[in-house]
């Protein structure tokens, strides 16, 4: 056979063999990059947009082939490329295929995923095999799964036919920071002493671990399995309660925890040996994060026998009333901070002594969790878990230095959470958005609230809308709106209104707006800010300038952050030109938040603040314009 008429080598070939030349058989990051592969090369030849793939693509997938090289030729002729796999995998998931027609469409998968030689035609194979594949195909969806554009369509069939071996191609695709990379070559071993040494010693901060990675690692690690298999050890103990918490963080995505089908058997297990631990800072943080997920959050929307989540909070709240686990937020504590080095054992003492050679962000931290713990310590035991049915609203801020959803509004209608539920792409709103503006308060005239928003922005992922309204002795939540499920190709399935009793709804909301047991003395005082530049908007307008975001620091939350735009001419009626957002820091100084709160207003009335404020946003060229330094690099 001549060069020219050389059949093209197999993508699945190919993998094996920069798998074998690879070192540990990983890549090195985000997958292997695959050269280009006849037919993918000449992505420009082709003029097929993505809807015209969308057309096209069931076209040829109908009939059925019953040979791999037909689909490459259909393919081929209509113009379908490898950036056209996403309509590949819609075509495949709409299929009929009737039980009689199964066993060819699992034959032309194994050809397509063993011999095909295109990424449109590969993925046609690994999404067949989501639908009719066996344990027998996992070995070659694996490889596959290590090829960089088909990734996305190997985890859809991995997470159906093997679970560990999909979140393992998931954590090697997309796990590129080296603190993780020992413990994802731990996991891809299966070897449990490696799993167990790496999964207990890697750093597990929130910024490194996010949810959907949490899950993954607990996947691969079979870590129900690996906790069966050791039931006296207390570090792994511990470092299962802390993968949970960051599973069920409601600041990344809501979904995560639903989708991890041993969740239920981790928090038995982890609820059931927390005797086991050590009451330090730390565990009574993990413990209690874990509590606020099994009385008020996700937790509470598992598929758990009868009784058993109700049993497992009531122990929690046991256990973390003994004075052993209340003794450690004491600022006498040598339990010491998150992380507990030598040097930090005495970081409670510290705390309050003003010791010269403790770190003082060291120091911070402990009295943020500390503080923490004491306002949140008793409300999973006593507030959603006893609630009755209807409507009850709980405010829920998250431990300080572990959990990145810092505070959000849960809803609970009948004692079940309603935004994750309905709404797997972030967390409710805030207080200061839900409850301060009155939004849920139910007026004569319907208004349309948004409930969530997705992490990424509504832009990207949409929000939960629901429309509040009076009507007599009732007020009802309806003409629900949100974005397509995961999974799902149409629109998510129509939410059937909400009636409430309105004496109690009306109640209820007071209660929720008049609770500030939840709030840290920072956050106090930006509520107390916001309230004022509210009530007086005169006091920026005067210096040109108009509210922005009042809150505190995500990375700071001792400091109030007070934004504001500046636009010439805005008291005058006649802004000129683009704004230029400025930022005020206003460190906690230790007074009472009221006090705090009103030095800032009078400062504000009687200063610019754009001689104490810093700019933080707007264009270099019309900082430049308007006189002020632009603090951002180049």
């Amino acid at each position: 056979m001549s060069a020219p008429d050389a059949l093209p080598p197999a993508l699945y070939e190919q993998a094996l063999t920069l798998r074998r030349q690879s070192p540990e058989g990983l890549p090195p990051g985000r997958g292997f990059d695959l050269p280009g592969s006849p037919g993918e090369a000449r992505a420009g030849e082709s003029t097929l947009s993505h809807k015209e793939a969308a057309v096209v693509v069931p076209r040829a997938l109908e009939p059925l082939p019953a040979d791999a090289a037909t689909l490459h030729r259909r393919f081929a002729e209509l113009g379908v490329l490898a950036r056209h796999r996403r309509a590949v995998l819609y075509a495949v998931a709409a299929l009929p295929l009737p039980a009689g027609q199964r066993p060819a469409a699992r034959s032309l998968a194994r050809q397509l995923t063993m011999t095909g030689t295109t990424v449109p035609a590969v993925t046609v194979g690994l999404a067949l095999l989501a639908r009719v594949g066996e344990p027998e195909d996992v070995p070659h969806v694996f490889v596959l799964g290590l090829v960089r554009s088909l990734t996305g369509a190997a985890l859809q069939a991995l997470d159906v036919l093997d679970r560990r071996a999909g979140a393992v191609v998931c954590l090697v695709s997309s796990v590129c920071r080296g603190e993780l990379r020992p413990l994802v070559r731990a996991l891809a071993t299966a070897d449990e002493a490696a799993v167990r040494r790496e999964l207990t010693a890697f750093p597990a901060g929130p910024r490194l671990v996010g949810a959907r990675t949490a899950r993954r690692i607990a996947e691969a690690a079979r870590l129900h399995d690996l906790l069966a298999a050791r039931p006296a050890d207390p570090e792994l103990l511990a470092r299962a309660g802390l993968l949970l918490v960051r599973i069920a963080c409601a600041g990344d995505e809501p979904g995560e925890l639903l989708r991890y089908r041993d969740a239920p058997g981790v928090y038995e297990t982890v609820v059931g040996r927390a005797g086991l631990l050590t009451p330090t800072l730390e565990h009574h943080a993990m413990l209690l994060s874990l509590a606020l997920s099994l009385s008020s959050g996700t937790g509470v929307l598992l598929d758990w026998p009868p009784g058993l989540r109700e049993t497992l909070l009531a122990a929690l709240g046991r256990l973390l009333a003994r004075p052993a686990w209340t003794a450690v937020t004491d600022p006498g504590s040598t339990s010491g901070p998150a992380g507990a080095s030598p040097e930090a054992a005495t970081a409670g003492a510290a705390a309050t002594a003003g010791a010269a050679d403790v770190d003082p962000d060291t120091a911070a931290a402990w009295r943020r969790r500390a503080g923490w713990i004491r306002r949140t310590g008793r409300r999973p035991f006593t507030g959603a878990a006893t609630a009755g049915g209807g409507l009850r609203i709980e405010i829920v801020a998250g431990d300080p230095e572990g959990d990145r959803a810092s505070l959000e509004t849960r809803i609970l209608v009948d004692g079940r959470p309603l935004v994750p539920a309905l709404f797997p792409f972030g967390p409710a709103h805030s207080p200061e958005i839900l409850l301060d503006e009155g939004l849920l308060r139910a007026g004569s005239e319907p208004r349309r609230v948004r409930l969530a928003e997705a992490w990424c922005t509504e832009g990207c992922c949409g929000a939960l809308h629901v429309t509040v309204r009076r009507d007599g002795n009732e007020v009802v939540w309806e003409d629900w709106r949100r974005p397509t499920l995961p999974g799902s190709r149409g629109p998510a399935p129509a939410v059937p209104a909400l009636r409430f009793d309105a004496a109690a709804y009306d109640a209820e909301i007071v209660r929720a707006e008049t609770d500030g047991d939840w709030s840290w003395r920072a956050r106090r005082t930006a509520r107390l800010v916001k309230a004022g530049l509210t009530a007086r908007p005169d006091l920026l307008a005067r210096w040109d300038a108009r509210r922005g975001r009042v809150g505190t620091g995500f990375d700071d939350p001792d400091t109030v952050k007070v934004n504001f735009w500046y636009q010439p001419g805005l008291a005058a009626g006649h802004p000129e030109g683009d704004p230029l957002v400025f930022q005020w820091a206003v460190p906690d100084d230790g007074a009472p938040p009221e006090e705090q709160a009103a030095a800032a207003l009078r400062r504000l009335a009687e200063e610019d603040p754009k001689h104490y404020g810093r700019v933080s946003g707007g264009t270099r060229e019309r900082a430049a314009e308007l006189g002020f330094a632009w603090p951002f690099g180049t």
